[in-house]
Parts: C-alpha cells; structure tokens; sequence
C-alpha cells in the first residue's frame, strides 16, 4: 500500500506545468492557430483529467515521460474537437428526402453560389438602394411570392409554426378561432396546434367529429367572438374511410359571409401541382389563394426545397398588420434564409427549372430504374471491398418526410448489408460516427442503404467507410 501510495505522489510530483507545455512544438503550433487562451484551457482540464487518475491509481505507474505524453496526447483530442465543426456534412442513406434531423431540404446549387458571392461581405439586407433609406428586409422575397401565388402581399418568419402563431394573434388575440376536430394536429417536436393558438391568445373553437366535419358545424359555433376559420392541412397523417372535410372553397364562403378571416394553415407549401408525378394531390399556395384564403401559411422548407422559414401570403391589410404585430421582430429572419429563399423561389418562376434545379423534387422523381442501377452498382463494390458481410439488394419504399405527402411511399432498391461479426446496430453507430458520418436504417439484422438520398461522392465514402469498418470488427 505505501509503495501505491509513494508511486501516486512521485506521478503527481512529475505532472508538468501549464508553461513547460505550451512550449512543446506541437502546441505552440496550435497555440499560434487557435488562440493560446483556448490551448491553455486544454491543458489545464487535461492535466485535472490525469491527476484525477493518479489519485484514483488508475495511472499511478506512469513515469514522468508517459505522463507528459498522456497530457500532450490529450490536448490535441481536446483541440481537435473543438477546432471540428457540429454542424457538418453528412451522407443520408436512410431515403427520407427531409430528413429532420440532418437538416431537411438539401439547398439547391444557386442558393450557395449566392450565399459564396454575395453574402462574403456586407450585403443590401434592409436599405433601398435608389434612396438610402430603410426599407422591408424581405421585398425581394415578397415580389416573388406575389408573383408565383397571385397573393396580394406576403412575408416570412423563422417557420410554419411561427407563423400560424404571429398570424392568430394578429388576426384573433383574445377572439375565437374555429376549427376542425379532425385538424388538431401534433407534429414533429411537440407542436400541438391546440397549444400554438393558446400561446398566440386565440381561443380555440372546435367543431365536428375527428372524421367528418360538416359546413354547419362551422356556421352553427359563429358567435360574437369569433374573429376568424382556420383550416389545417394535416401533414403527417392522412384520415381514410369514413371521412370528410369542408372545401376550403366553402369555408371561404362561411367565413366571409359572417366577416371572419379565412386562414389556411397548407402546411408543405407547394408551388408545384405533385399529382402530376403520380401523388395524391397537396395544397398549393396558389390554389389557397385563388380560392379566396385571406391568409395562408406553409414551410418553406419542405416541398419548396429552401432553407427553413415561414411563409405568410395574403390579403395585404392582414399580411401588413402581421408586419406590424409586436412579435414580428422575434420570429422575423436574417440575411442567410433571405438569400437562400430568393435564389429557390426564382428557380420555380419557370417549373421545368425547378425539378431539373430543386433537389428535393430531383429526389423526389428519380427513376426507379436509375436507382436500381446505382444500388446494384454500389452492391458490387461493396462486396468486392469486404468479405465480412453479406451484401444484397433488395426491394423497399423512400419517403418525403417531414410531414410531406404522408402515406405516400416511394419505390426503391435497397443496399442491404449483414455484417458477420458485428450486429447491424453497432455497424449503424459506426458508420455513424465515422469521418463523414453517414445515416442509414436498421431493419431484419440489416443496415439498408437507400441510393434515392445519395449525393454525387457519397457511394465512394460509404464503400471505404463499410470497408474500413468491417474490417476491423471483431
């Protein structure tokens, strides 16, 4: 016990000073690129690290030149992870177009080159060029949305959820809104539109069965405080069967009838009709608009293929009132999801631009025979690369995500890989944690690899990860 005991003093004697360190040429390099303070932050917590191991005699028998190796070693796994970005690329093999949690729409090529170009410096964010004087951060967007909906005026915030918030306050703080038993939805994250509108001060009114509304159960719940309708399109989940939902078309006539807004929540936000490429057919911002919608609300981030935003169109009296609403400094955007959703918008002012240019819609509409071709393509080689895995291809489903075109699944051919000596669930950490961290699914005691998400590079990446992967399992 005392020889443990005078070798845990005599390693704790030997830890290096903060100033012998930084002298090691490792670390003054790091140093000289990264900011001394921070490396001496480093140093000192991985000095505490190996101290706290001495004493617990976990590292006690190291001699004063292991110990320093230990600490420099230790340094540079600190700086590394702190010089590393989070936010970095990943490879989304799962075939969920908007994925969530790897940041939904990939952003088309035109939206980064004038993200590169124009935002590197200062750029025209809130000044008129022709008067020097302020004006609305988002007129260019505006214009655009004016031109591709026919809606009288329009602006964005930070996302859907923002939105319909800022929209029911402007519209009925302290009123009643009525709305659907069958649209009460909860998404992604916990949004429950019930809470939403009683965060905005509306006061929720519903009507009809979770199956079947009818036009007198919005006109029988009209009373003196009832300021506006709200029709909800429903996302992530489709009602079949015995079902049925007002036209907004005739809620437009109820509503205007009794003088209520009509606000139409569509939710996706699409600018293009998707019934032609064979889905059932999704609101359209157009259609909401044309319709006789005084207000409407969308993502655009999900089938219009930008950065996440909220967009608000409408009747301009109520799109200029939300302007002016006290939250509108809260949830309005900045510089980066401006340039990103003018440069997309612009893409849809001529459609075949869009589906050649938007690759949430080139995703959407890759032929099954291409894919096929490339998953059998990426088969090959990684059966050629690996002999510790049974590599197949097999039939599957994409799907769009995020709450768009719910139930409507995409065919594809699935890379389904069976490690031998690891399970499907530590191969999937792995690929995960590897160099460029790559998503895939689990299913059957299978990683399946879905070719529809891949981008130019990505098989190349996946078949050194699986290979250096498999082969150092044990």
């Amino acid at each position: 016990m005392a020889k443990q005991d005078e070798s845990a003093t005599a390693a704790l004697r030997s830890l290096p000073s903060v100033d012998a360190l930084l002298k090691d040429a490792a670390l003054e390099n790091c140093a000289s690129e990264m900011g001394r303070s921070v490396v001496v932050d480093s140093i000192r917590r991985t000095i505490d690290q190996v101290r706290a191991l001495i004493v617990s005699k976990t590292a006690a028998e190291l001699d004063e030149a292991a110990i320093r190796e230990r600490i420099i070693a230790g340094v540079k796994q600190r700086l590394d992870a702190i010089a590393a970005p989070y936010y970095k690329r990943a490879i989304n093999a799962t075939g969920i177009i908007l994925h969530t949690g790897l940041g939904r729409a990939v952003l088309p090529a035109k939206a980064l080159r004038q993200i590169q170009e124009e935002l590197s410096g200062y750029s025209v964010l809130q000044s008129d060029t022709g008067t020097g004087k302020r004006s609305k951060r988002d007129e260019a967007v505006e214009q655009l949305l004016k031109q591709l909906t026919g809606a009288e005026a329009a602006t964005v915030v930070n996302n859907n959820a923002a939105a319909t918030s800022i929209v029911l306050n402007t519209v009925a703080d302290g009123k009643e809104v009525i709305v659907s038993r069958g649209q009460l939805v909860e998404i992604g994250g916990s949004f429950r539109l019930p809470d939403v509108m009683a965060f905005s001060g509306a006061k929720l009114v519903e009507v009809g069965a979770t199956n079947k509304t009818h036009p007198r159960d919005y006109a029988d719940a009209i009373t003196e405080e009832t300021a506006a309708i709200l029709r909800v399109h429903p996302s992530n989940y489709k009602i079949q069967g015995f079902s049925s939902e007002v036209p907004l078309d005739e809620l437009v006539e109820i509503a205007h009838s009794h003088e209520l807004a009509m606000i139409d929540d569509v939710g996706a936000g699409a600018l293009l009709d998707f019934s032609q490429f064979g889905f059932e057919p999704e609101p359209m911002l157009a259609e909401s608009i044309s319709e006789g919608a005084d207000i409407v609300t969308a993502s655009a981030d999900k089938l219009i293929g930008a950065s996440q935003g909220g967009i608000i169109l409408g009747k301009a009296e109520l799109v200029n009132a939300v302007r002016k609403n006290q939250f509108a400094r809260i949830v309005r955007v900045g510089k980066l999801t401006l340039v990103t959703l003018e440069a997309t918008l612009k893409l849809f002012l001529d459609e075949s631009l869009a589906l050649a240019e938007v690759p949430t819609l080139q995703m959407l509409r890759r032929d099954g025979c291409e894919i096929a071709k490339q998953a059998k393509r990426l088969a090959s080689q990684l059966s050629k690369s690996t002999c510790d895995a049974e590599v197949t291809n097999i039939a599957g489903f994409s799907q769009m995500g995020s709450g768009s075109l719910p139930t409507q699944e995409l065919a594809t051919t699935l890379v389904a890989v069976r490690p031998e000596k690891i399970s499907a669930e530590s191969l999937a950490k792995r690929l995960r944690q590897y160099g460029t961290p790559i998503f895939a699914r689990i299913h059957n005691d299978q990683v399946l690899i879905d070719p529809r998400t891949l981008l130019a590079g990505d098989d190349e990446i996946i078949v050194k990860a699986l290979s250096a992967i498999l082969g150092q399992a044990n």
